[in-house]
C-alpha cells in the first residue's frame, strides 16, 4: 500500500497516517487493496482547469478521480479542491474534516466501481461514504 499526499495549496493534512489507515480499511472492507494512490490538493481555479482540460467540464468541483486500477488493486490520482470542500462543509452544515474525508473516500469508491450518475447510485454512494465516516470516528 502506498498513499502519497501532494499539496498545491497552503493546506496540509494533520494526520496522514491515520487517514491512510482508514482509507486502507475502507478499501479492504470492499474486497480491494491499495496499490499506488496519490491525493493532490488544489485551490478552486486549479481544479476547475483540470476538470476542463481532462473531462471537458467547465465548472468547479470538489473531487476528480483519475483511475489507473487493475483488477482489485486500486491505483490512481484523486484531485481535491480544498476551497470547494470548505464551501460544501458550510453548505451541508458539516465539519471541514468530515467533508474532506467524504470526498477522499468518494474518489476511492469510484475506483471500486461505484458511480453517482443516477439518484439510486448517488444514494448508494452516499450510504458508503456515511458508513466509512462513522468508522473513522469510531476509531478515534
Amino acid at each position: 500500500m502506498n498513499i502519497d499526499y501532494v499539496y498545491n495549496t497552503d493546506f496540509h493534512l494533520k494526520n496522514e497516517k491515520k487517514i491512510s489507515k482508514w482509507l486502507n480499511k475502507a478499501v479492504v472492507s470492499e474486497g480491494f487493496s491499495i496499490g499506488d494512490l496519490v491525493y493532490a490538493f488544489f485551490n478552486d481555479s486549479e481544479l476547475k482547469d483540470l476538470n476542463n482540460s481532462y473531462l471537458g467540464h467547465d465548472y468547479f468541483t470538489d473531487v476528480i478521480s483519475f483511475n489507473d486500477s487493475e483488477g482489485t488493486v486500486l491505483s490512481g490520482n484523486i484531485a481535491i479542491s480544498v476551497d470547494r470542500v470548505l464551501d460544501n462543509s458550510k453548505k451541508f452544515k458539516t465539519s471541514f474534516e468530515d467533508e474532506l474525508l467524504r470526498v477522499m473516500v468518494h474518489g476511492l469508491l469510484h475506483f471500486m466501481g461505484y458511480d453517482d450518475s443516477t439518484d439510486l447510485e448517488t444514494k448508494q454512494m452516499r450510504d458508503k461514504e456515511d458508513n466509512n465516516l462513522k468508522s473513522f470516528h469510531v476509531e478515534q
